[in-house]
């Protein structure tokens, strides 16, 4: 599944540029992903590296999108065809 930020976001900009997918923008208050391209850093890192680094601990799996971990590595392979 894709990941979210909550509104216990505060904005401190290390989350945007640890994501290798381009899926973290600023949104109208706080960051926001884009779940069309957020996979969980599969085909990337072991882990995602924006929970890594938030300090608040505000990125947490977004329900409304489940994936498991194929679909997210099929959709890693989408994106890297996309930007070749």
């Amino acid at each position: 599944m894709a990941l979210m930020i909550t509104d216990d976001c505060i904005n401190c900009d290390v989350c945007e540029p640890e994501c290798p997918n381009d899926a973290i923008y600023m949104g109208a208050e706080i960051y926001e992903i884009n779940p069309d391209k957020c996979t969980e850093c599969v085909g990337h890192f072991d882990e995602p590296q924006c929970q890594q680094v938030c300090p608040v601990s505000c990125i947490p799996f977004n329900p409304e999108f489940r994936e498991t971990k194929d679909q997210l590595f099929a959709k890693f392979e989408l994106l890297q065809a996309a930007k070749a």
